[in-house]
């Protein structure tokens, strides 16, 4: 019978067996959770960017997102605004901004008045159960707000560090 001598026999452990070591022991989340998601400060740092020293004003922005989304991968989110899309009053743009991606400027569409109506719909990828932003920059300057809140049960959007 022979001893076991371990430095005859090193245990090594690759980067991915160790994550998931730590996966099994409920540490890598606790770890990592608060390096890859925006946190609502963000968030609202990203609006004041947007607006810059302009009040934000509610109304006119209507966000829909569904309130219960099993998976965060593929989120239907339903956007307009209302205007009367003239050359002198139309929305110039949209700003969509998240609370719980890894970056919270989710994207910016554009409209002229030759859009002719200030609505898109588009699918988004959701980190987290959040809120939601829209903020409509309108062509005299003013700002106008929605939100829309929803609970994602499968998370999407994680990064690995």
């Amino acid at each position: 019978m022979t001893e076991f001598n371990p430095s005859s026999n090193p245990i090594k452990l690759s980067r991915r067996m160790y994550l998931s070591a730590l996966g099994l022991l409920g540490l890598s989340s606790w770890m990592t959770s608060g390096l890859t998601i925006a946190k609502q400060p963000e968030a609202m740092e990203a609006i004041a960017k947007i607006a810059g020293s302009n009040t934000i004003r509610d109304g006119r922005v209507n966000l829909v997102i569904p309130p219960l989304v099993e998976s965060g991968n593929l989120v239907v989110l339903k956007l307009s605004i209302e205007s009367p899309m003239t050359a002198n009053d139309y929305v110039k743009s949209v700003h969509v901004i998240s609370e719980a991606n890894p970056s919270p400027n989710m994207f910016t569409a554009y409209f002229t008045p030759r859009s002719g109506r200030a609505e898109l719909t588009t699918r988004v990828r959701l980190a987290d159960s959040q809120r939601v932003w829209a903020i409509a920059q309108m062509s005299d300057g003013s700002f106008f707000r929605g939100y829309a809140d929803t609970l994602v049960t499968l998370s999407a959007c994680t990064e690995m560090i």
